[in-house]
């Protein structure tokens, strides 16, 4: 349950954020204005702010206060809701100000009576946007009275940009509108039309809500993997998927977008208005140069999928272990060249998934889920992973065992819903990212086996993820370019490391 309500009807945590009175702007200052400063805006402008929003300003308690006996929100019964939700993505995307890593509000409260809770890892006040109106005028109290500003949509955030102590948020959870569009799209203010069907959603629009969507006129978009990710961040981010190495990154597929600038303008760009903010906000990094609030993205007709597990794996104590994953990853780049695409993970020891009579309680290796699109041939996806599968066991005297299991799909949509990501919130990760291009995987397979193993020697596991190739290198984004990471244009393969991870058990909930 959400412990936010409007400010006028909120007692002020008067402990936490004290001296909320005459506060005065001075320009000059090296930091940012900061609750309990002098320069922190006063009560009544706080309320004058809300009022202009119609009494959409929200004041947080942190969302685990409630495990806590201190804090006026003390609940039990709603307590043990969120240590049982704490693990799910959607809790965490259905709150104004959690997150889904603990880490990036340095642990300041847990769901656990034990641990201390203070709301200084939060924001103090969240706009709470319907419009884009409702953000010009974040962004413009903000800048007035310079506060730091952050913008969340659903906390989806490796590097923690959507959360920041003591500023002030603006919530685009609910710009989340979807309008699909039949035949040619026309650009705003100009006379392009850009053929072919599109769909324009708010910034706060989820996946899984923009797949149904289009699914309803079996179309689809190039989208995340996880039902929650919110269009916004995954847009500006590039967004990969494991239809982009068809049709390209999901910013390549922008025709227009609207946004408001740090000087509090919203402005419609496109290849023919305000071009450089156009090439900049298509994976320029998420707020960066402005807030989104919605964008129109090309649709296609949902593929058909071919979709098989597979495993290539050994014992975990095999000397050999690390060539193993090393010619698996390099057969990545002709894998991808031949049509499929796809998220593996690599692991140097997993309990095994299929245990049987005289089979080890343990494996280590490659386990991944591919898909050919736009086919229901077996053979055409055994033509692929035939010659892999017979090498994998010639070449390591039967070691090395094959799993695969293959089932067809009618669209896009319904392979999702039963492969979308399943992965939990609630712990704390620092991930390093690394882009592969051919020469990386293909060049020295000694070379991939020793880095691979000094990587895992600290994770444990990793990512390798095919979802780049021929579409993502052969792109043609609106206006000829845009701000994705030019690596893409030459990757196959994006591999993630959780470098360190901490998850619940080790603090004790």
């Amino acid at each position: 349950m959400s412990r936010f309500k409007p400010l006028r009807y909120h007692v002020v945590l008067a402990a936490v954020y004290a001296s909320f009175v005459n506060a005065t702007y001075l320009p000059g200052r090296s930091c940012k204005a900061f609750p309990g400063t002098a320069y922190w805006p006063s009560e009544t402008q706080w309320n004058h702010f809300n009022d202009s929003l119609s009494g959409r300003l929200l004041q947080a308690t942190p969302p685990a206060a409630v495990c806590h006996p201190d804090w006026p929100a003390y609940d039990p019964s709603a307590c043990s809701d969120v240590k049982s939700d704490w693990s799910v993505y959607e809790y965490h995307s259905e709150n104004p100000v959690s997150i889904m890593w603990d880490q990036f509000t340095n642990d300041t409260c847990l769901p656990k009576e034990e641990f201390p809770c203070s709301a200084r890892g939060y924001p103090a006040y969240v706009v709470n946007a319907t419009t884009s109106e409702h953000v010009k005028l974040g962004v413009d109290f903000a800048r007035t009275y310079d506060i730091r500003l952050v913008v969340k949509n659903t906390g989806h955030d490796y590097m923690g940009r959507s959360i920041a102590p003591g500023g002030l948020s603006i919530w685009t959870h609910h710009l989340n509108s979807i309008h699909h569009h039949v035949g040619p799209f026309k650009l705003d203010d100009c006379d392009t039309s850009i053929p072919g069907n599109a769909v324009t959603v708010g910034a706060g629009a989820q996946m899984y809500d923009i797949y149904s969507a289009t699914d309803a006129f079996n179309e689809t978009i190039v989208g995340g993997g996880g039902k929650s990710v919110g269009i916004g961040g995954y847009i500006t981010g590039g967004g990969h998927s494991i239809l982009a190495p068809r049709f390209g990154l999901a910013a390549d597929q922008v025709l227009q977008m609207e946004m408001v600038t740090p000087a509090g303008k919203i402005l419609t760009v496109n290849e023919n208005q305000h071009p450089d903010l156009f090439w900049a906000m298509r994976g320029g990094g998420g707020s960066t140069f402005g807030v989104l609030t919605s964008v129109t993205l090309k649709t296609y007709p949902t593929p058909k999928l071919l979709s098989t597990a597979w495993m290539a794996v050994t014992d975990p104590n095999a000397p050999f272990l690390y060539d193993v994953i090393a010619y698996a990853l390099s057969q990545f780049p002709s894998m991808g060249d031949a049509g499929l695409s796809g998220y593996t993970f690599i692991t140097s020891r997993l309990p095994n998934p299929v245990p049987s009579p005289g089979a080890p309680e343990e494996l280590a290796g490659v386990l991944g889920q591919f898909v050919l699109q736009e086919t229901e041939n077996v053979q055409s996806l055994q033509n692929i992973l035939n010659p892999i599968n017979q090498t994998l066991k010639e070449r390591w005297l039967g070691a090395v065992q094959v799993i695969t299991s293959t089932r067809p799909y009618s669209s896009f949509l319904a392979w999702f819903e039963d492969h979308y990501d399943q992965g939990t919130a609630g712990n704390s990760s620092y991930l390093v990212s690394r882009l592969l291009d051919r020469h990386a995987l293909e060049s020295d397979e000694a070379a991939l086996a020793n880095a691979v193993k000094e990587g895992m020697s600290i994770s444990g596991g990793l990512g390798a993820y095919i979802v780049s190739g021929k579409g993502v290198h052969d792109a043609s984004p609106r206006g000829g370019s845009n701000a994705v990471n030019p690596g893409w244009r030459t990757t196959y393969v994006h591999t993630r490391f959780p470098a360190i991870q901490r998850n619940r058990k080790d603090r004790g909930y």
